[in-house]
């Protein structure tokens, strides 16, 4: 990336950033290769055990922090300090997705050992869905400033609704995603090794697998609405807040199989996600009028995710 990319005022309130076509296009293939690699060493049909999405889960940080690395030489501190805070609140929020699609899959019941391609190739649902919306709500906010207090009342309600242990995005999901689907195609009772297609007297029919990812794409759609917005609140470049984007949802699948049994022990995790939406809420509701600063921001978030964290080790410890 050449100095071209650089901040052109330091003085504005968010990262002014010029990012080529090029640099666009090698973000993109950057994102097929780490997901090919993926592909390539779980192309057999596994339970992973807790070791694996242990060092998988470590594996993606790493790799998103590299990344941060790279914007704060190519795009300055401020584009830098956006992007983690973006890539925070991304994988905080991700933390309740995570749970959703525990109780899917098992209500569904997929075998674990499937469960990884199901979620791989949600994953590509996923980056193109969170692509259009943070397209299109930047363009938005760019156009009309007047939709930033209305993004931030959402997310402020969203973010109470979230403090008070809301898991119904499930049930939400499920019923409209699986009645859609049948309507298109039958679904079939078995599951038939890795497939998502097979035939039904002679039909071309759906497996549970291809209704599941369905369902997952659909779940995805409803948390997005939270997170896009949520995440425009602390930057307004579409290179920043897509590249934090993806590299949290990339390292979702292995978050999941680290913490999709774990909802119990992390008690308080959901009160302090929703603090962190009625917060990042707060802030683009107040956006116009007063800016907060990012790395302040940032700060906020990781005291009140680390907060919920202790919170729960020490209820877990308790007797």
């Amino acid at each position: 990336m050449s100095s071209t990319m650089m901040a052109a005022d330091p003085s504005e309130r968010f990262a002014k950033v010029h990012v080529p076509l090029w640099a666009w296009g090698a973000l993109l293939v950057l994102l097929v290769l780490l997901l090919a690699v993926d592909l390539v060493r779980h192309r057999d049909a596994k339970s992973p055990t807790p070791r694996d999405a242990l060092i998988e889960s470590a594996a993606w940080v790493a790799c998103a922090l590299t990344f941060a690395g790279v914007v704060w030489v190519t795009l300055g501190s401020q584009a830098f300090g956006e992007y983690l805070s973006g890539y925070l609140i991304e994988k905080s929020l991700s933390v309740d997705n995570v749970f959703v699609w525990a109780l899917l899959f098992t209500t569904m019941a997929i075998p674990l050992k499937y469960q990884h391609r199901v979620l791989f190739w949600g994953i590509f649902g996923a980056l193109a869905m969170r692509g259009v919306f943070i397209i299109a709500g930047a363009e938005l906010i760019a156009s009309f400033w007047w939709v930033l207090p209305i993004f931030g009342l959402f997310l402020v309600y969203t973010g109470v609704k979230v403090f008070r242990h809301r898991l119904d995005a499930a049930a939400e999901a499920k019923t409209p995603g699986l009645g859609v689907l049948q309507r298109i195609l039958p679904v079939t009772d078995t599951i038939e090794d890795q497939r998502f297609f097979s035939r039904l007297n002679g039909r071309r029919a759906a497996t549970p697998l291809f209704a599941a990812l369905v369902v997952i794409e659909i779940s995805d759609v409803i948390f997005a609405v939270d997170s896009v917005p949520a995440i425009l609140a602390v930057s307004r470049d579409p290179f920043v807040v897509f590249s934090s984007n993806a590299f949290a949802i990339l390292g979702l699948r292995a978050m999941y199989f680290l913490l999709a049994t774990a909802r119990e022990k992390l008690h308080y995790l959901s009160h302090g996600l929703g603090a962190i939406l009625v917060f990042v809420g707060l802030k683009m509701t107040v956006s116009h009028w007063f800016h907060i600063d990012t790395y302040l921001s940032l700060l906020v978030i990781m005291v009140l995710l680390g907060l919920a964290i202790a919170a729960s080790v020490r209820k877990n410890r308790q007797p």
